[in-house]
C-alpha cells in the first residue's frame, strides 16, 4: 500500500514527497508542530461507481491544528474523497480514523456528530433569512433560536474573527461574509475538523486575505482545516502541508514552503502552471455587441443593471470585474434575452436584438458559457450527448432533417470528450456522474464548437484544474485571434487581467471604472471592485 511521504523517485503508484516536513512542519503562529497527533487518517480508501473507480487506495494524513490542502486535476477524486469523509458516500475498501479511532459514517449527520463540518463550494444559504436563522436551521435543539443562539453565534464570531451580525439578512451580505456564515454554521454544530471546498473561487484578493486570517484563527484555536483548491499560489500561501491526488490515487505530499507552484502543477497534471497572457492585439473595428443605456429593473430597490453602455468588437475580449452580486449575472441574462430590459438597446452586429428571443439570439451567433452550469448549462439527469446538443438542437450535428440525429450527436460528443479532455466512460454517461470540472469542459466544448460571433463567457474556468484552465485560455485566445468577440465575466482577477483587451469594473449595477489590463494589478482591481478606489475612466 502506498504511503504519503515516501522518498522521491519511488515506483509507479508510490506517492512522492516534495520537500521536508511535508506532513507537519508549520509556521510560527503556534499551529500544530511536526509531531502533532493525527486528526484525520484515511487508509487505502477505494470508492467505485458503475464504470468508474473514483478513488483507489487513497492515503491521507492530516495533523491536528493544521491547514491541509488537497489538490488535483478535475476528475482526480478529490470531491468523492471528501464526500466519503463527510459521510455522503461509504468506502468500498479502506478505513477512516478520527483522532486514532476508526469510524463508520452512514450519513453526514454521523460525520457532524463526530466533529466534521463541510463548507461546499456552492453556498447553501437562504437569502431571506437572517444570519442567525441560517446558522441554527436544522440545529435548533442545540441552543434554540433566541437569546442563547444569538449569544453563541456572537461568541463564535468573536473567537474566530468572523465579524458576523446575527440579525442581518443574508441577502444583504457580500460573498466573503456569506462564506463566513457557512463557516459559522459548521462551528455552531461543534465541528473541530472543517472541509472547505474551493473556498476562494468567488472572492476578490482582499476577501481571500480575510479568509486566510479566519483560517489562522481556527488554527490558533486548535481546529483542523482540509482545504480543496485549484489555485496553487493560494495553496502554498495558506497550507501547512499538501496532498496531491491524480486519477483517483495519492501521488505525492508536499511542503508548501519548499515546493513551487510549477512543481505542484507538474505533479498534478504533468504540465507546468499555465498563465493567461495576450501578447498581441487582434481587435478590429467592427462591433459584434453594443449595449446602449441598458437598464434591468428590479421589483423593489435599485436596478441590478443601471444605464450600462459598452462595446465588444471583433477579436476583442472585454472583461467585467466585480464582486459577485453587483449586476454581472443580470447583465449576462439581459444580453442572452433571459431578462427583459426596462430601458436601452442590445445590438448583435448591425441587428437590434432587444426584442429577440433567446433562441433567435442563439441562431444569430451568440454563444453562452453560463455562470451556474447546473442551473443554466446542463441537464444533470440526461446523458452527455443530450447535453452536447442543448441550446444547439436545431442545427447539425444535432439534427438530420426534422429529426434529432442521435448517432451524429453521440459521435460529436465523443469528439468533444477527446478534444476537451472530458473524462467519462462515454457519450451515454449521465452528466450528474461527472466532476464539476469535467461538466465545465463539456459546456466549453459545446459552445466553442458552434463558432459563435460573440461568446458570453461567465466564469469559464471556475472549478477546473490548471491543465484544463490553460486549455480553455488557449481556446479563448485562438477564437479571439480568429475574430470572435468575447464578453468575459470572472472572479479570477489574473484571468481577467491576462485575457482582456478592455477591462470594466461593475459596482452596484453600474460600470464605475474602465482600466488598462496591462497596467492594473489584482490588488488595484480589487480596490475598484469593493469601492475602496474611486472611478478611473468610468463609462
Amino acid at each position: 500500500m502506498a504511503t504519503p511521504g515516501s522518498p522521491a523517485g519511488g515506483s509507479a503508484g508510490t506517492p512522492t514527497d516534495l520537500g521536508k516536513g511535508a506532513t507537519g512542519a508549520h509556521g510560527e503562529d503556534g499551529s500544530a508542530a511536526a509531531g502533532a497527533p493525527l486528526a484525520v487518517e484515511l487508509r487505502g480508501i477505494t470508492k467505485r461507481f458503475p464504470g468508474v473507480v473514483a478513488n483507489k487506495d487513497i492515503e491521507l494524513r492530516v495533523r491536528r491544528g493544521e491547514v491541509h490542502a488537497i489538490v488535483g486535476e478535475n476528475g482526480a477524486g478529490k470531491s468523492t474523497l471528501m464526500k466519503t469523509l463527510y459521510g455522503m458516500h461509504r468506502p468500498d475498501e479502506g478505513s477512516i480514523l478520527l483522532h486514532g479511532r476508526e469510524v463508520h459514517f452512514k450519513s453526514p449527520a454521523d460525520a457532524i456528530a463526530a466533529g466534521i463540518g463541510m463548507v461546499h463550494q456552492h453556498f447553501m444559504l437562504a437569502d431571506y433569512l437572517t444570519v442567525l436563522e441560517n446558522v441554527v436551521l436544522g440545529a435548533e435543539k442545540a441552543h434554540g433560536i433566541g437569546a442563547e443562539a444569538r449569544r453563541r453565534i456572537r461568541e463564535i464570531s468573536d473567537a474566530y474573527a468572523l465579524g458576523l451580525d446575527p440579525d442581518v439578512l443574508v441577502e444583504d451580505l457580500g460573498v466573503g461574509d456569506r462564506q463566513r456564515v457557512e463557516i459559522a454554521k459548521v462551528l455552531y454544530r461543534g465541528a473541530t475538523t472543517l472541509i472547505l471546498d474551493e473556498p476562494t473561487a468567488v472572492l476578490v484578493p482582499q476577501e481571500v486575505d480575510e479568509l486566510f486570517g479566519n483560517l489562522a484563527e481556527l488554527k490558533r484555536e486548535g481546529l483542523t482545516v482540509i482545504f480543496i483548491s485549484h489555485k496553487l499560489d493560494e495553496v502554498r500561501k495558506v497550507a501547512d502541508s499538501i496532498t496531491v491526488i491524480r486519477r483517483g490515487t495519492t501521488v505525492g505530499t508536499a511542503d508548501p514552503k519548499t515546493t513551487t507552484a510549477r512543481q505542484l502543477a507538474e505533479l498534478m497534471v504533468g504540465t507546468e502552471l499555465p498563465s493567461p497572457e495576450i501578447r498581441t492585439s487582434t481587435v478590429r473595428e467592427t462591433p459584434v455587441l453594443q449595449l446602449r443605456d441598458v437598464t434591468v429593473a428590479a421589483p423593489t430597490g435599485r436596478p441590478p443593471v443601471d444605464d450600462v453602455t459598452l462595446t465588444v468588437r471583433e477579436g476583442e475580449v472585454v472583461g467585467i470585474a466585480g464582486v459577485e452580486g453587483n449586476g454581472q449575472a443580470e447583465l449576462v441574462d439581459a444580453v442572452m434575452g433571459l431578462r427583459a430590459l426596462a430601458a436601452g438597446t442590445v445590438l448583435l452586429g448591425p441587428d437590434d436584438i432587444t426584442a429577440w428571443s433567446t433562441r433567435a439570439r442563439r441562431d444569430a451567433g451568440l454563444g453562452f458559457i453560463p455562470e451556474d452550469r447546473h442551473r443554466q448549462g446542463m441537464l444533470l439527469e440526461a446523458p452527455l450527448w443530450e447535453n452536447r446538443i442543448l441550446g444547439h438542437q436545431t442545427r447539425p450535428p444535432a439534427v438530420k432533417g426534422p429529426f434529432i440525429d442521435r448517432r451524429g450527436a453521440r459521435t460529436d460528443t465523443a469528439r468533444i470528450m477527446r478534444d476537451y479532455d472530458v473524462r467519462a466512460p462515454g457519450p451515454d454517461t449521465l452528466a450528474v456522474a461527472l466532476s464539476g470540472g469535467n461538466q465545465q469542459k463539456l459546456i466549453v466544448g459545446r459552445e466553442m464548437s458552434a463558432a459563435p460571433r460573440l461568446l458570453l463567457a461567465a466564469h469559464p474556468t471556475r472549478g477546473v484544474d490548471v491543465g484544463a484552465q490553460g486549455a480553455i485560455w488557449r481556446l479563448l485566445e485562438e477564437a479571439r485571434a480568429e475574430g470572435m468577440g468575447i464578453l468575459l465575466i470572472s472572479a479570477d482577477l489574473d484571468e481577467l487581467i491576462g485575457l482582456s483587451d478592455t477591462l470594466h469594473v461593475m459596482l452596484r449595477g453600474r460600470l464605475v471604472a474602465t482600466l488598462d489590463p496591462s497596467a492594473v494589478t489584482p490588488e488595484e482591481l480589487g480596490g475598484y471592485m469593493t469601492g475602496a478606489r474611486t472611478t478611473a475612466g468610468a463609462a
